[in-house]
């Protein structure tokens, strides 16, 4: 079974009546706008609302979760996630892909060297950064860039990379 996605964190509470505010994990936050149910996942428990209301504040999904009716509920939530099941969610386009996916693929140069293994995606406005672990455990950070990265072998897992001059 596919694990599911994160598509958010709970960072505070909104209003009084029981909406939690979210940082969304997505390039496209009207998405929150099709959600019928989301898990919450916190401390290792995991547990399923329905969605009531979904707004939009900056860049952050406000959203009233059935059953959370007060904001001292809403604050037991403060930095728990919120995930979905994969068949709840669409395909990407050719060369998008979810970060779940990625994770833990091995990263080779075009010369067949292995880097390591991909460890995180961060995100820093205008580029993802993938952080890649080596096998002593050193990070090397490469930018998600067309001239660096070069294939994405989601089956075989494997990620291509070009190491540009100064890169390591």
């Amino acid at each position: 079974m596919l694990p599911n996605l994160e598509i958010g964190q709970i960072v505070n509470t909104f209003g009084i009546k029981g909406m939690v505010k979210v940082k969304p994990f997505t390039d496209d936050i009207r998405r929150f706008d099709e959600l019928k149910k989301v898990y919450v996942e916190k401390n290792s428990n995991q547990t399923e609302y329905e969605i009531e209301e979904v707004k939009y504040h900056k860049d952050m999904v406000l959203i009233k979760l059935k059953g959370i009716d007060k904001v001292e509920q809403a604050e037991e939530l403060r930095n728990a996630y919120l995930t979905v099941s994969r068949d709840s969610v669409e395909e990407l386009e050719e060369g998008r892909y979810y970060i779940v996916d990625l994770l833990g693929l091995e990263i080779y140069t075009d010369e067949q060297v292995l880097l390591g293994t991909l460890e995180d995606i961060f995100n820093t406005g205008s580029n993802d950064i993938y952080v890649v672990k080596d096998k002593q455990g050193k990070q090397i950070l490469l930018p998600a860039i067309q001239d660096v990265i070069k294939q994405i072998d989601i089956e075989n897992k494997k990620i291509i990379v070009h190491l540009l001059p100064g890169l390591i």
